[in-house]
C-alpha cells in the first residue's frame, strides 16, 4: 500500500471504533480492545510494509480510543465535549480537575458569551409592512340612490383601504446598553400619520434593566420602563408615560407580573390605566409544549372586556402549525382559524380566517422572512355569509397546494440535486480517500475473517453470505443480493469505481463473535471496514446469513441497533425492520 497522510476515516467516536456501546464496563472495553488489537497489530503483518503501516495507524486510533475509554475522567470529558475536550489547548487545559457537570456548565457559559457578542455586533433590524385591502364589492355590493344598474362597472373594486410601515433597528453602544431606533407611517382612508421613537436599555444588572424613551408623533412622548425579576419563577415590568398633545398632557400606566406556574406553563397579571386606550386588567394563561401553544385571557375595563382563548397544534414533521381562536366581549365576537407553514428554515407563511359581528368576514395572509414580515388582511364582507367563508378557506389552500406543486416542489428537487451534485464533486477526493483506508483496512481483516468463518461453518453457527451498506433502490425496501456468494473476494468497490453501495462482508463476519453479531445504535459507516458512501444520504445495511443451515435476510437503518441471529436465532433492535427478516430456500 502507498504512503499516505496521516489522516484516517475513524477520527472522532471511540465507541463505535470499538464497537461497544456508551454504558460499557471496563470489562467490556478490555475486551474489545484486545479483540481489535489482535486483529490489527502491526507484527501480524509485518511481511507487507504497506500492510504494516496502515495497520499502525488503525493501531494507535484503537490504542488511543482504551486509553480514553479506560480512564473515567478522560471518558467524562470525551463523553461531555468529545475529543476537543481533550485537546490542550488555551482554556481547555482548565478541564483536567473539573467534573463532567462543571465542564457543561463552563461550555454553555463560554457559548452563551459567544453568542451575546456575535449579536451585539448586529443592528438586529426588525420590519412589519401591512397593506389592507377592502374586498367587500366581491360578495356584497352597494349602490345609492343615484346609482344606476346599467352603468354599474362589471368588475368589482377593490382598493387598498390603509397601509402601515413598522421598522425599528438596535444599535449597542456598551456591553450594557442599547439603543433602539423605531418608527412607523401609517394611512388610513386617505389619512396619514407617523411617529419616530429613541430608546436607550440599560441592564443594571442580572435581575434586571430599565429603559429610557422618548419620540414624536402625535405630539412629544416621554416613557420610562422597568424590569425586574423577583425571583427564578417570578418576574414584572413596569411603564409610564407622558403625551403631550393639542388638548393637553395625557399620562399612561401599564404593569405586568408573570409567575411560572410549571415547566409549561406561564400566567400573566396586567394593569392598564390612562392613555388613549382606556383602563383595563387582565388575566392571561400560557401553556407551551411540543405539540400544543394554548393562550386564554380575560379582560374587565373600559371601553371593551373579552375573553378569549387560543389554540395552536404542533407538527413538526410537516412544518406546519393549526390554529383556532375564539373571542366574546363588549364590542361583539370573533372566531378565527387558520395554519403557518414553514416554508424555509428562516421563512413562512400563513393564513387565516377571521369571521365576526359586526366585522363580517376577513381573510389574513402573512409572510415572514427572518425578521421581516408582510402582513395582508383582505376585507370580504361585512357580513357572515357562507360564499365569502367558503372561498376564504378553500382558495388560499388551492393556490397553496399549486404553487408548492408547480413552483416551490421543482425548486427544491433542482436545489437538492445542484447541492448533491456540488457536494459529490467537492467531496470526490475525500470520498475516494474514504474508499481506500476502506479496503485498506478490509485487507488487513481478510486473515481473521478467514478464520472466524471457517469455525463458524463448523459449528453450523453465524456465517455472513453477504452484507451491503448504502443507499437503497428507488422504492425497494432492501438492497438486492446477488446471486453469487461473497466469499473472500468480498471488499469495498475499486478505487477507481464508485457507487452508493459498499460489499461489507467481511467487516460485518469479523464483527462476529461466539456465533453472535451485535452492532451498536449509531451510524454504521463509523465501523471498522465502513465509510459513508452517499454523503446526506439515508442509508441501510442488509445482511445476508446462514444459521444452523437455514438462510436469513435482513435490513436495518443505519442508526439501528442488531442482534444476530434471531431468537434462539434472534434479532434484537430498536424502532423497526423496514421488511421483516426473510427466510430463504
Amino acid at each position: 500500500m502507498d504512503e499516505e497522510g496521516e489522516s484516517i476515516l475513524l477520527e472522532d467516536n471511540y465507541y463505535q471504533l470499538l464497537n461497544v456501546s456508551k454504558t460499557a464496563t471496563a470489562e467490556e472495553i478490555n475486551s474489545a480492545y484486545r479483540r481489535f488489537s489482535r486483529m490489527f497489530h502491526p507484527d501480524k503483518h509485518s511481511t507487507d510494509p504497506n500492510k504494516k503501516k496502515w495497520a499502525e495507524q488503525i493501531f494507535n486510533k484503537v490504542k488511543e480510543a482504551y486509553e480514553i475509554l479506560s480512564d473515567s475522567h478522560k471518558r467524562a470529558i470525551y463523553d461531555t465535549l468529545g475529543k476537543r475536550g481533550l485537546e490542550v489547548d488555551g482554556w481547555e487545559i482548565i478541564f483536567r480537575t473539573r467534573t463532567p457537570r462543571e465542564i457543561r456548565e463552563e461550555y454553555e457559559r463560554l457559548k452563551r458569551e459567544r453568542e451575546e457578542r456575535r449579536l451585539q455586533q448586529s443592528a438586529n433590524p426588525r420590519g412589519t409592512i401591512t397593506l389592507s385591502i377592502n374586498a367587500t364589492d366581491l360578495f356584497m355590493k352597494y349602490y345609492d340612490e343615484y346609482d344606476i344598474l346599467e352603468d354599474a362597472a362589471i368588475i368589482p373594486s377593490i382598493e387598498v383601504s390603509g397601509m402601515t410601515i413598522q421598522q425599528s433597528i438596535d444599535a449597542p453602544v456598551t456591553l450594557r446598553n442599547t439603543v433602539t431606533l423605531s418608527g412607523n407611517i401609517s394611512t388610513q382612508n386617505g389619512t396619514g400619520t407617523g411617529s419616530l421613537s429613541v430608546s436607550n436599555r440599560h441592564l443594571s444588572s442580572e435581575r434586571g434593566w430599565t429603559e429610557l424613551e422618548c419620540g414624536i408623533g402625535n405630539g412629544p412622548v416621554f416613557g420610562f420602563k422597568i424590569f425586574r425579576t423577583i425571583s427564578r419563577l417570578m418576574f414584572v415590568n413596569c411603564w409610564t408615560g407622558l403625551q403631550f398633545t393639542p388638548r393637553g398632557i395625557v399620562p399612561s400606566f401599564a404593569s405586568t407580573m408573570a409567575v411560572q406556574l410549571d415547566a409549561h406553563s406561564v400566567g400573566y397579571l396586567t394593569y392598564r390605566a390612562g392613555g388613549q386606550s382606556g383602563s383595563s386588567m387582565t388575566s392571561t394563561y400560557v401553556r407551551d409544549s411540543e405539540k400544543y401553544h394554548l393562550n386564554t385571557a380575560l379582560q374587565i375595563g373600559n371601553p371593551h372586556s373579552f375573553i378569549s382563548f387560543n389554540i395552536m397544534r404542533k407538527l413538526p414533521q410537516h412544518d406546519l402549525k393549526l390554529r383556532l381562536a375564539l373571542k366574546f366581549g363588549t364590542f361583539g365576537a370573533i372566531a378565527e382559524y387558520g395554519a403557518e407553514k414553514k416554508v424555509s428554515q428562516n421563512s413562512s407563511v400563513s393564513a387565516a380566517v377571521m369571521l365576526g359581528i359586526p366585522s363580517g368576514v376577513m381573510l389574513k395572509l402573512k409572510w415572514s422572512c427572518s425578521s421581516q414580515t408582510i402582513v395582508v388582511p383582505i376585507h370580504l364582507c361585512e357580513e357572515v355569509v357562507p360564499s365569502p367563508v367558503f372561498y376564504a378557506t378553500v382558495v388560499p389552500m388551492v393556490s397553496w397546494l399549486l404553487l408548492k406543486k408547480l413552483v416551490l416542489d421543482p425548486i427544491a428537487r433542482e436545489k437538492q440535486e445542484r447541492e448533491k451534485q456540488r457536494s459529490m464533486e467537492a467531496n470526490f477526493e475525500r470520498l475516494q480517500e474514504m474508499q481506500r483506508q476502506a479496503r485498506a483496512t478490509v485487507e488487513l481483516m481478510r486473515e481473521t475473517y478467514s478464520r472466524i468463518r471457517s469455525d463458524e461453518e463448523k459449528k453450523k453457527g453465524l456465517v455472513i453470505i453477504k452484507a451491503l451498506y448504502g443507499k437503497l433502490p428507488a422504492d425497494a425496501s432492501d438492497h438486492e443480493i446477488p446471486t453469487e456468494q461473497a466469499g473472500d473476494s468480498a471488499s469495498p468497490e475499486s478505487p477507481n469505481s464508485y457507487s452508493e453501495v459498499i460489499d461489507v462482508t467481511i467487516p460485518v463476519q469479523c464483527l462476529t463473535k461466539d456465533s453472535r453479531l451485535e452492532l451498536l445504535e449509531a451510524s454504521k459507516s463509523e465501523l471498522p471496514g465502513f465509510y459513508d458512501p452517499c454523503v446526506g444520504e439515508d442509508k441501510h445495511l442488509t445482511i445476508q446469513y446462514m444459521f444452523h443451515n437455514n438462510l436469513h435476510c435482513c435490513t436495518v437503518e443505519d442508526t439501528q441497533a442488531v442482534i444476530l441471529p434471531r431468537n434462539s436465532m434472534y434479532i434484537l433492535f430498536t424502532g423497526t425492520f423496514n421488511t421483516k427478516p426473510k427466510y430463504l430456500r
